[in-house]
């Protein structure tokens, strides 16, 4: 007699699970923002923003909990300069953005180039403007006017 179960269901709901990194500490549940790296050659604990990817023999730590940081007796912690705020784009970033979307919706003016492409411009073909060398889907490689 074959049995028939359902399929198999997570003990932990997948509403709590999360991308962004906890803090390694039991009981902590708040978003990492440093790693902490033990340097037993130099009985140092190092302190500093958070890795770009989970270590095995790192911990991440929340701000809370970087900041209250100890060592043992005898080690010494250093602490590098970490970035406790959120990451976000600069206005700056935000306009670059912005700027080659709208290049890219623009249609093209290859009659007024010329006949040929971007690629057969000359440096000079621009009054002193960027030369595309390269095109990946919406995005252009530029070369400067000077290089």
């Amino acid at each position: 007699m074959e049995s028939r179960r359902g399929p198999l269901k997570s003990a932990v709901p997948s509403n709590v699970v999360s991308p962004v990194r906890r803090c390694s500490r039991t009981a902590c549940g708040r978003p990492a923002v440093a790693t902490l790296t033990y340097v037993y050659a130099d009985s140092t604990a190092v302190l500093g923003p958070l890795a770009t990817y989970a270590e095995p023999h790192c911990y991440d730590l929340c701000a809370e909990h970087s900041e209250r940081l100890t060592a043992p007796r005898g080690w010494e912690v250093v602490r590098l300069a970490t970035d406790t705020g959120p990451s976000r784009p600069s206005g700056d970033d935000l306009e670059a953005l912005a700027n080659a979307v709208r290049e890219a919706a623009r249609p093209q003016e290859r009659a007024a180039g010329g006949g040929g492409g971007p690629q057969a411009m000359a440096p000079g073909g621009r009054e002193g403007g960027p030369m595309e060398v390269a095109r990946r889907g919406h995005l252009r490689v530029l070369r400067s006017p000077e290089s």
